[in-house]
């Protein structure tokens, strides 16, 4: 993998950042945008998604990094959550339900991805510190 150099690098912060672009376009809908509460708490959850990739990675070392990527997971969690309760208040078609859900399962999935990959990392790097020590 490439070195990252800043967070607009990597791509499970582009795709939260078009997944928060969709929150707020569907949120601007004639019935959803009355819901004050529930279309708040979507867009908080979806920027928090954006915002804590961002954060984790100006984080120093890993292991935070990691930390900041799991919060950002559950957020995703928490858009999925409230995004059912807009599909049971008919603020949503059953498409735009589909659609929304599709892409925030697959930033969830990506950001399981990225998270998976720094920990091998983080193991690789260690197992080499080990080895170089034993020389």
């Amino acid at each position: 993998m490439a070195t990252i150099l800043k967070f607009e690098d990597i791509i499970a912060w582009q795709k939260a950042l078009e997944l928060s672009d969709l929150i707020y376009t569907h949120s601007n809908n004639e019935k959803f945008s009355k819901d004050f509460g529930l279309k708040d708490q979507m867009r908080r959850a979806s920027v928090s998604v954006v915002s804590n990739i961002a954060e984790g990675f100006e984080r120093e070392g890993n292991n935070q990094f990691i930390y900041f990527l799991l919060v950002a997971k559950a957020s995703t969690g928490e858009l999925r959550a409230q995004l059912y309760i807009a599909r049971n208040q008919k603020y949503n078609s059953s498409s735009e339900f589909d659609t929304i859900n599709n892409k925030v399962l697959a930033v969830s999935k990506t950001i399981s991805g990225f998270t998976s990959y720094l920990r091998t990392q983080k193991k690789s790097s260690l197992e080499s510190k080990k080895l170089s020590k034993l020389s």
